[in-house]
């Protein structure tokens, strides 16, 4: 699996494209895609850029901040 990236020694990370029907591996830093075989197939567009940092910003506002309410036991009961 191609875990590292052979230009960085950065991690990479899977990402599944339903239209190609395979998961391409990510290199952040590099900004390129390969597949399993650990052959380059092409770079990340600045839009899968912008619509990666979209969702996020959407998935940090969405999570909560505040504590989830503490559980109280009724008495008396075993």
């Amino acid at each position: 699996m191609p875990l590292l990236c052979k230009e960085c020694n950065g991690r990479r990370f899977p990402i599944a494209f339903p239209e190609e029907r395979d998961a391409l591996w990510l290199c952040e830093k590099c900004k390129n895609f390969v597949n399993i075989k650990d052959e380059f197939i092409r770079e990340w567009t600045e839009k899968e850029i912008e619509e990666n940092r979209l969702k996020l910003e959407n998935f940090n506002n969405d999570v909560t901040a505040d504590k989830t309410p503490e559980i109280k036991r009724r008495s008396g009961v075993n």
